[in-house]
This record gives structure tokens, sequence and C-alpha cells, in this order.
């Protein structure tokens, strides 16, 4: 089963990919450059020395018969053009979120509405913040919309948040992946 994971820059797609995967991550993170000077919003993530080039790859065993493929997205704007191929054949999303810039969330949360995916959202506590009722009400996410607090450095924490995703999959009936196109 195919897991996109997505997100704001820095957000923490990156960190959720290699805490849970099985095997020893695909990483496409690289050392940021001045080229990303006023092209990449540092705002929030100004000690951020690398970045997801085009994703990153995990997988994580669920039974002798499901395996979850990983794939964290990279989270500039200037990458999202790749997103849509990441889109086609995943079975639902996980939207990683920093309270401190929600609205950095509003693009992924509107694409996976837009192609119809099923998706869980995971605040990524950086410290305290809003609770989750008001980031419910910031994303505008339906009562439907699986929303959960996670630490995406922690194993156990990310792996709540893929089978709280892998549920809401099996209650919406999505069982295969649908062409996002």
């Amino acid at each position: 089963m195919k897991i996109v994971i997505v997100g704001g820059f820095g957000v923490g797609k990156t960190t959720m990919v290699g805490s849970i995967s099985e095997i020893r991550p695909l990483s496409t993170e690289e050392v940021m450059t001045q080229a990303g000077t006023g092209v990449d919003d540092l705002r929030g993530v100004r000690d951020k020395r690398t970045t997801t080039a085009a994703f990153d790859f995990g997988r994580i065993t669920v039974d002798a018969t499901r395996v979850l493929y990983l794939f964290g997205a990279p989270g500039q704007k200037r990458f999202w053009f790749l997103w849509e191929q990441l889109f086609t054949g995943s079975l639902g999303a996980v939207v990683l979120v920093d309270t401190a810039r929600v609205e950095d969330s509003w693009y992924a949360v509107d694409r996976l509405e837009h192609h119809g995916m099923p998706f869980v959202v995971a605040v990524n506590r950086f410290g305290p913040g809003p609770s989750l009722d008001r980031v419910r009400t910031a994303l505008d996410l339906s009562d439907d919309v699986p929303l959960l607090e996670c630490d995406a450095r922690r194993r156990e924490s990310s792996r709540d948040v893929l089978i709280t995703l892998v549920h809401h999959l099996a209650s919406s009936g999505r069982t295969t992946a649908k062409d996002p196109t």
C-alpha cells in the first residue's frame, strides 16, 4: 500500500519516514545552498540546513500480506509539481502540520481533497500550540478527517499515525488506489 506524507517545509516528513521505516530510508536530503535564498520560506525553520529535493522512501511491514510504502514529499512550493506523481497509485496520505505554520498545510489539504484521497492530519508538536479543535477549524477540516497529535521523531508516535490512516482507509472502503487524473 502506497502512502504519501505531505505538509509544509520543515514540518518533519523526512523525520517521520526515518523514524518508522524498517529499512534504511532512501533520502534525497541535500544541503541547502545560497540558491534557495529568497526562494524557500525559512520562516519558522531558520536552523534547517538540509531539504528534500525529490522524495523520501521507507517501508514498514504490517503483516504477512500487507506492506506500507511510505513516500515523504518535499515541502517547498517549487517542488509541489512532484506531488501529482507521488499521488499516483497512493491509497491515502498523512498531512503533517506545525501549529506555528498551519497555513503551510492548506495546499496539502486542498490537493488531497481535490483528488478525493483519504487522509489524516497529524500535528507534529514542536511545543505548546493551539488545540486540535483550533487546528481543525484553521484547516477547515470536516469531522470525518482524523486529526491527532504526534511526535515524528518517535517510532511509536509515527506508527500510531499510520495505524489511524489504515483504519480510516478501511472505514472509507479504500482498498485500491484511485488514479489522480
